[in-house]
């Protein structure tokens, strides 16, 4: 029988509203804090979400005894910062991608876990989604013969904001760790670390990027064609290309969506995986509950050296691009 855990909100924006819905979903969640640099902000919102306290500094927040896990939910420019504020403390801490800025921050994240033996995970919802879990399958049973080639994309045409977090450098604007993080994940998750990066990008008015066509190719001749922009809507979906057919993660793929497999010679089949009763991010919160059950500090799904590859891409990424954050990235590539 799993105990009860109190959770913790940092951060009260519209992330943290839909995955505390979905947190109430869990029988063994309890919503027991919401935290905010504004008072006012965290009352209000842990009165809308049903949480019990408010506290107006994050310092509060997790010198509270009876804080057991902590939603990281500020922008990935502060994600070390506040994570590191979580772990030392010991509080086990589920943090919103970008887990980070750079590799560098990561790696100190990783390291003060295991330090403070405190778990740490990165957020990223869409490993936990059955549609995902069951693609994946389909993949690794060799049915479809070798994957060739992974297609993916994820774009939207937003308002131009100087000022907006997705365009302030300060913040780490720009689309490549907001959205593009979800097809290198899918790059990474079912053809590794690719050998050779290539990029191609636009920038917007403030010097962040708003567009980025990424190219991935690999030792043995696999390759991923992956697109991210602010600019310009598209269909947000993943195809696998492979020797005997294709399989696609049908949009929206990065949430929880339906699978098309198509095989040489056969008619499609339309594959639903039974969807859970929230937006999505009920499963991954179940799993860190399932972690400290079991008194781990690391997700075995989820995995350190997944994000550590994961970030450590997008800093290659970075590089071809000339994609620089000036305050995270000053002693990055010495």
């Amino acid at each position: 029988m799993s105990k009860t855990y109190n959770w913790a909100i940092l951060g009260c924006g519209k992330i943290a509203k839909k995955f505390s819905d979905d947190l109430k979903l869990l029988p063994n969640a309890k919503l027991y804090a919401a935290a905010s640099r504004n008072l006012d902000n965290a009352k209000e919102f842990a009165a809308e979400m049903g949480f019990e306290k408010a506290y107006g500094s994050y310092e509060e927040m997790v010198a509270d005894p009876k804080v057991d896990v902590v939603y990281v939910a500020t922008p990935h420019s502060h994600h070390h910062e506040h994570t590191l504020l979580c772990l030392k403390n010991k509080k086990a801490v589920l943090c919103e991608k970008a887990f980070a800025m750079n590799k560098k921050e990561v790696g100190e994240m990783v390291a003060c876990a295991k330090e403070n033996n405190t778990f740490l995970m990165e957020a990223f919802w869409t490993m936990f989604q059955p549609s995902f879990i069951k693609a994946m399958e389909i993949l690794k049973s060799g049915e479809l013969g070798k994957l060739k080639v992974v297609r993916s994309d994820f774009g939207f045409n937003g308002p131009f904001h100087p000022d907006n977090r997705l365009y302030n450098i300060a913040l780490g604007g720009g689309s490549l760790l907001d959205i593009g993080i979800y097809p290198v994940f899918a790059a990474l998750t079912s053809l590794g670390m690719p050998e050779v990066i290539k990029t191609f990008v636009d920038f917007s008015e403030t010097g962040s990027e708003e567009s980025i066509s990424m190219i991935f190719k690999y030792k043995g001749g696999e390759m991923a064609n992956l697109v991210s922009s602010f600019s310009s809507y598209s269909p947000t979906k993943t195809e696998y290309w492979c020797e005997k057919g294709y399989l696609v993660l049908n949009p929206k793929w990065h949430a929880p969506t339906n699978i098309t497999v198509v095989k040489d010679g056969e008619e499609p089949q339309v594959i639903n995986p039974k969807k859970g009763k929230g937006k999505g991010y009920e499963f991954e919160a179940a799993h860190v509950m399932e972690c400290l059950d079991g008194g781990k500090i690391e997700s075995d799904k989820m995995s350190w050296q997944m994000s550590i590859d994961l970030i450590e891409t997008l800093d290659r990424i970075r590089i071809d691009a000339g994609i620089f954050f000036p305050e995270h990235d000053k002693n990055l590539f010495s």
